[in-house]
């Protein structure tokens, strides 16, 4: 079993040495929902997703390449990263949005929680412009969806 990357051997938070590892390109994408009850959803979808806050989906969007950009900043032992590429989609399902955030950089460390960073974001703006039809909005299933390049490559 791996030890915790981001626990020293005193049992300390520590940043992890990232200088010996090999520059690659790295690319992560995370996903997430925002769950609407039956008639909110209605409504925003009759209004093209827009109030008087503006466009929901892309004020969510431009908040998350935000939020992606200011990982370093709010994750307390993430690298600052010279990010090459922030994707954010965000459709529309059966009384959802899906968000999907895409992240790349050639680096030697990995865009996980930047693209982890992206969907939540997006999904905390989406709920905040919504939140005047109710409160009972759901942000669910923010998860890894794959990455790849540096040691180990992963896929849902």
């Amino acid at each position: 079993m791996s030890k915790l990357s981001h626990i020293d051997e005193n049992g300390e938070a520590s940043m992890v040495d990232v200088s010996a590892k090999a520059v690659t390109e790295r690319v992560a994408i995370a996903s997430g929902d925002v769950i609407f009850p039956t008639e909110v959803f209605s409504v925003l979808k009759e209004s093209q997703f827009s109030n008087k806050k503006g466009s929901v989906i892309h004020t969510a969007v431009i908040a998350g390449i935000q939020a992606v950009k200011k990982t370093a900043d709010l994750i307390p032992l993430c690298h600052q990263l010279a990010l090459s590429k922030i994707s954010i989609d965000i459709q529309p399902k059966e009384n959802s949005l899906q968000i999907k955030c895409t992240v790349k950089c050639t680096e030697r460390t990995g865009v996980e929680m930047e693209a982890l960073t992206g969907v939540s974001v997006s999904a905390l703006t989406i709920y905040d412009m919504c939140k005047a039809l109710s409160h009972d909005i759901k942000i669910s299933n923010i998860q890894l969806e794959n990455k790849s390049g540096g040691k180990s490559d992963f896929s849902r």
